[in-house]
């Protein structure tokens, strides 16, 4: 996801095409302001701590760029790509260590884990609007 930041930055191309220069599909993706209700749900393990309010703030503060990115290994992938929460720690090269400056504005999200992406996926996207398609660039990426 690119948050409020990014898209008001102007980065959200950016960061798509360094998702598609890695080699990665985009099977979906829209603009919006989300919810209250539905970024409660996004960051529910989060509940209870003392910046769960801030998180959901800033989240609703303005539109943001929801994805469902795929390829081999993605979400291991992009958590690298993304780079460390604290932009000020993210090694120069990931998108957090070019772009972003403080932790409560770090420019993008991204799932954590099988898990996580599943319940994401689910929450933000409808199965019909998730495409299935072959790039046609895949057989030079994957053995």
């Amino acid at each position: 996801m690119v948050k409020p930041d990014g898209v008001q930055r102007g980065l959200t191309g950016e960061i798509i095409k360094r998702i598609e220069n890695k080699g990665f599909k985009i099977v979906a993706m829209r603009l919006s302001v989300m919810s209250e209700e539905r970024a409660k749900k996004h960051y529910e393990e989060h509940v209870g701590k003392k910046f769960y309010q801030a998180l959901v703030d800033f989240i609703t503060s303005g539109p943001s760029v929801q994805m469902v990115v795929e390829g081999k290994g993605s979400i291991a992938a992009m958590r690298k790509m993304n780079g460390a929460t604290n932009p000020a720690e993210a090694a120069p090269g990931t998108i957090r260590g070019d772009l972003g400056i403080e932790t409560g504005r770090n420019v993008v999200h991204g799932s954590d884990s099988p898990e996580s992406a599943k319940r994401e996926i689910e929450l933000h996207f409808r199965p019909e609007e998730i495409v299935a398609f072959q790039r046609i660039d895949e057989a030079w990426l994957y053995e």
